[in-house]
């Protein structure tokens, strides 16, 4: 299920809600709305694909046991060890095999070929990635690393522990939630009209953002990626029109997410804050996709050492951690050589120091370098293979001919609705308020301007024909 789709829009949350509203916290000590969001939380993501919630139920109470373990007061070091141990590899292999194993079959196949073999001599069976299973995977793992290092109580029941897992407002595509960070709230919490309002605002914001700017930046991107040979004009237009359709489906995404937390009492961290106002790739990476931005930092950098083992060490960490990301994103060498990419930029920022590449432009144009050396990453990250993408940067600077729809393709992606749609989306990208602050403090005429941006939202997705999230693939 989907937040931008009539099934959850008109039934499944307001069936939710007033359930949810209807129901004691607590029963006999036992936590009844924790429990109905657990089971409309499982409900929401096998929605599609029944059988998908074994997977994350299997991820659930393995981390939980391997949780229970570490904190069993007195146990000894090397028990301790071992669940933590057992814990990381069996998350990452359930997710290296849902997610990696078509890759490397497909790699196995190729090399086959080369030794004289058949196209598709490696064969065994099709599997089928799971909705969100990176994102799932990564925050149980870091419940059990926070409660090995101290970070982090353990949670008092399984029922907590698979609220806290299964919460369908971060279920499908982040923000990478940590138990630390909502335990207390899981535990208890306070249910406002003023927090309630809050997330509903931000709510309608986050699906404005989806369903007009990003599906509206989406088609042109679409239509342009998938030319041949689409010329310099259309290639820069085009991939200028992805970055506002990735950001505004991603960012959008997760203000609805943060919004339906804050309508059950529950405050998630801030996953996006104005990315493309930074004045580096350093900074970006710090502004985009925050939750996975701070995992990486905490359980990956800083334990290889993050910059205290020397400057060639620091640089090394920085490029396996920017590998290993690109490799989150997805199982194709395009997403790799995305890593690599930004981790080489990053890496020459420091090789600067503080100044940065471009420091001796004025704030503006540093902040034009570094969008434009996003957009060329951006590529990258759209194109299906890295031969396509080479092609797209060709067609970029001219190298690649353009084709002979290219003109055809000029008159549909720069018509004056899809004009219109792009510059909303640098006007809303560029301006200095963020939605966060925005429904800070909310009057009458923020939340009628709210129902009105929301209402013209719904009446757009009515006429479109698929409009996916894009992060469900990771």
């Amino acid at each position: 299920m989907v937040f931008s789709s009539h099934i959850f829009l008109f039934y499944f949350l307001p069936i939710f809600l007033a359930i949810y509203y209807l129901l004691p916290f607590k029963w006999k000590g036992f936590y009844v709305r924790n429990a109905f969001i657990t089971v409309m939380s499982y409900i929401f993501y096998g929605w599609l694909v029944p059988w998908f919630v074994i997977l994350m139920f299997i991820t659930s109470y393995k981390d939980f046991i391997c949780g229970r373990i570490i904190s069993k007061p007195g146990q000894l070091q090397w028990k301790r060890k071992a669940a933590l141990v057992f814990a990381i590899v069996a998350d990452l292999s359930l997710l290296g095999f849902y997610k990696y194993y078509m890759f490397a079959m497909d790699n196995v196949n190729h090399l086959i070929q080369l030794f004289g073999g058949g196209p598709h001599t490696f064969f065994i069976y099709t599997v089928l990635l799971p909705s969100g299973i990176s994102f799932y995977t990564f925050v149980a793992l870091s419940y059990t690393i926070d409660v090995y290092r101290g970070d982090a109580l353990p949670a008092r029941n399984f029922s907590m522990f698979s609220c806290f897992v299964g919460l369908f407002p971060h279920l499908i595509a982040g923000p990478i939630i940590r138990y630390s960070s909502v335990a207390e709230q899981l535990d208890n919490r306070k249910h406002t009209l003023a927090q309630f309002s809050s997330g509903t605002a931000l709510f309608m914001l986050g699906f404005a953002k989806k369903i007009i700017l990003a599906n509206g930046a989406g088609e042109v991107a679409d239509m342009v990626f998938g030319a041949k040979g689409p010329g310099v004009i259309n290639a820069w237009w085009g991939v200028i029109a992805y970055s506002f359709q990735i950001y505004f489906d991603f960012c959008g995404y997760s203000d609805m997410a943060v919004g339906l937390a804050r309508m059950m009492g529950i405050e998630f961290i801030k996953n996006f804050n104005a990315p493309y106002h930074s004045k580096s790739i350093s900074e970006f990476w710090r502004r985009w996709h925050i939750s996975l931005s701070s995992f990486i930092r905490d359980y990956l950098y800083f334990p290889l050492g993050g910059n205290r083992k020397g400057v060639g060490r620091t640089y090394f960490n920085l490029a396996v951690s920017m590998f290993l990301c690109g490799l989150w994103h997805g199982a194709k060498m395009t997403f790799i050589v995305w890593g690599v990419f930004l981790g080489g930029i990053m890496i020459l920022e420091r090789l600067r120091g503080k100044k940065g590449l471009y420091d001796w432009l004025p704030g503006f144009g540093q902040i034009a370098c570094t969008f434009v050396l996003m957009l060329f990453s951006w590529v990258l990250f759209r194109s299906p293979t890295l031969h396509q993408a080479l092609a797209y940067w060709g067609a970029m600077f001219g190298v690649t001919p353009s084709g002979t729809s290219a003109l055809l393709l000029r008159n549909e992606a720069f018509s004056p609705r899809h004009i219109f749609d792009m510059v909303l989306c640098a006007l809303v990208i560029w301006q200095p308020v963020q939605a966060h602050e925005w429904v800070g403090k909310l009057s009458p005429v923020k939340m009628a301007l709210c129902v009105v941006v929301f209402i013209i939202a719904i009446a757009t997705m009515f006429t479109q024909t698929f409009n996916p999230f894009l992060y469900f693939q990771f």
